[in-house]
């Protein structure tokens, strides 16, 4: 994926930024509380967030038994920890998985039910009130986020699991802060197989790619800096392969847009295979490339056009546990943009079990996310339309 590859470095004018600016002073991103330091510190933060969980009496909820069914409510970040789980417990979970993104809980939420609460600021509205509701109606509660908040509180109201995650960056940053004691919260309901040596191999994936994606490494070794240049001035389209896949290409939306401020279009093949794909065709696909005017000014601007970026989960070889994703879209996909010539990027889940899969598929373009940013001179720290959005609202997440 060099950047002599799709021209980005041979194009002028002000419609993509300066390169330069990705190789250039990037003190601010990398010192503490920056957003590159934020995300080179994943895999720490996977770790710390799993021994906090182990600490936090997680235990008691395998008291009760089995579940009929559990909630994670929480929204933005929150809300993905969900899909992380859900994607982690795999299809043949034995109780069904909700991702809440609402206030309060779902009508048939009771005593039954295992309803997880999730804030990265402990003070989001839609996870205080699912805890409330959650402990009105005698359902098991778990709740995650930041110490001596209002969601702790609340906790111990209700006495019920609260795990202190400390907030050292924003929530879109403390993805793995997030996920991790969700997932040991499943664990000790019998719903995911999570063993130490999973938690340890996915927390090394994020120590390996956070040093590929250094700020000191070239673009042409370092492939966030490298997926970045190819998407500026695009319109990216990310789609995943498998329902993991999904979730990484979702997660990469939302980063895009909060980070970079670029429109995308994201989800998993399974669901945009049919309608979506039409998008090869349109404006900003092969239809920009057959209507250029010969006649037209050369200085002039391009029409913007779609960048594929195309997640590919093709599962683990021997694992007779999940069944093995069906890689005849993903095929179908690529070959569709090479004929219309969309250009696309591959990038292939590696590792030895879902969740490092996941976090091999999450890393790089988080990575790419802010390298983008930074290039257009934005500050990934600070987005003014969401706390804008935040403060007429009255959210706190």
């Amino acid at each position: 994926m060099g950047l002599e590859d799709d021209g980005v470095a041979g194009i002028s004018g002000d419609r993509l930024p300066d390169e330069h600016r990705i190789e250039g002073d990037l003190s601010d991103a990398v010192r503490p509380g920056g957003a590159l330091w934020a995300l080179a510190s994943a895999g720490p933060q996977l770790r710390e967030s799993a021994s906090i969980a182990a600490d936090a009496g997680l235990g008691a909820l395998a008291e009760e038994g089995r579940p009929r069914a559990v909630v994670v409510a929480g929204v933005g970040t929150a809300a993905r920890t969900g899909d992380i789980l859900a994607t982690v417990a795999g299809p043949r979970c034995p109780v069904p998985i909700l991702g809440h993104r609402s206030a309060g809980v779902p009508g048939w939420v009771g005593a039954a039910d295992v309803v997880i609460a999730v804030s990265a600021s402990g003070r989001s509205p839609e996870a205080l009130a699912a805890a409330e509701a959650a402990a009105r109606r005698g359902a098991r509660l778990v709740a995650i986020g930041a110490p001596d908040s209002e969601l702790q509180a609340l906790a111990e109201r209700a006495r019920a699991s609260f795990v202190a995650v400390p907030r050292r960056a924003p929530a879109r940053l403390s993805l793995w802060a997030l996920t991790v004691p969700v997932l040991m919260a499943a664990r000790e309901l019998g719903l995911v197989s999570l063993v130490e040596a999973d938690i340890a191999e996915t927390a090394r994936r994020l120590d390996e790619d956070a040093e590929r994606c250094r700020p000191d490494a070239d673009a042409y070794v370092n492939p966030a800096k490298s997926l970045a240049m190819n998407l500026a001035g695009s319109i990216p389209v990310v789609w995943g392969s498998s329902p993991l896949a999904g979730v990484a290409a979702r997660r990469f939306g939302d980063m895009l847009a909060a980070n970079s401020r670029y429109p995308v279009v994201s989800g998993e093949l399974g669901e945009v295979g049919r309608g979506r794909v039409g998008l090869l065709d349109g404006v900003f696909g092969s239809l920009a490339e057959g209507q250029k005017d010969i006649f037209a000014d050369p200085e002039a601007d391009e029409l913007t056009r779609l960048r594929i970026v195309l997640m590919r989960d093709d599962g683990l070889d021997g694992d007779d546990s999940t069944p093995k994703p069906d890689t005849r879209r993903a095929d179908a996909v690529a070959d569709l943009a090479l004929r219309r010539g969309v250009r696309c990027d591959v990038l292939p889940a590696e590792g030895g079990c879902a969740l490092e899969r996941l976090a091999s598929l999450i890393a790089v373009p988080d990575f790419a996310s802010v390298y983008l940013a930074l290039a257009h001179g934005l500050d990934p720290m600070r987005v003014p339309a969401v706390s804008e959005m935040k403060d007429l609202t009255l959210g706190a997440e």
